[in-house]
């Protein structure tokens, strides 16, 4: 069984930048589809980001041109690099991965069903304006 770590979360003024991380543990992020998602107070966890098996990358519109994700097959870690932050992009961020390997429209669809098979258990995203 795969297992998510995240990490980086913390507290930044708005228009400031973060890095988040996600370990992978018996499970590679090599060519996988993956994604990054956020669920603020009160509201229903939304997608922001994804990178599927061919290194494709798909953002919504809210983050599109400020976020950017990533991955590093050596150090078997997803990123999200967040800047020019917003106090709407505060919540608890969670990244996701699949057990298959799925490229465009597949790995696109799992990300809006959120039908993942692996999640982490979050980091805390705090802006202050």
């Amino acid at each position: 069984e795969g297992e998510l770590v995240e990490s980086g979360g913390g507290s930044v003024q708005a228009g400031g930048s973060l890095r988040l991380s996600c370990v992978l543990s018996g499970y590679s992020v090599n060519n996988r589809c993956m994604g990054w998602f956020r669920q603020a107070p009160g509201k229903e966890r939304e997608g922001v980001a994804l990178i599927d098996s061919v290194g494709s990358t798909n953002f919504s519109d809210s983050v599109k041109g400020r976020f950017a994700i990533s991955s590093d097959q050596a150090k078997n870690t997803l990123y999200l690099q967040i800047n020019a932050i917003k106090p709407e992009d505060a919540g608890m961020y969670y990244c996701a991965a699949e057990g298959r390997f799925l490229s465009g429209s597949w790995c696109y669809n799992l990300f809006i069903r959120q039908e993942y098979k692996y999640w982490g258990q979050g980091t805390q995203v705090t802006v202050s304006s």
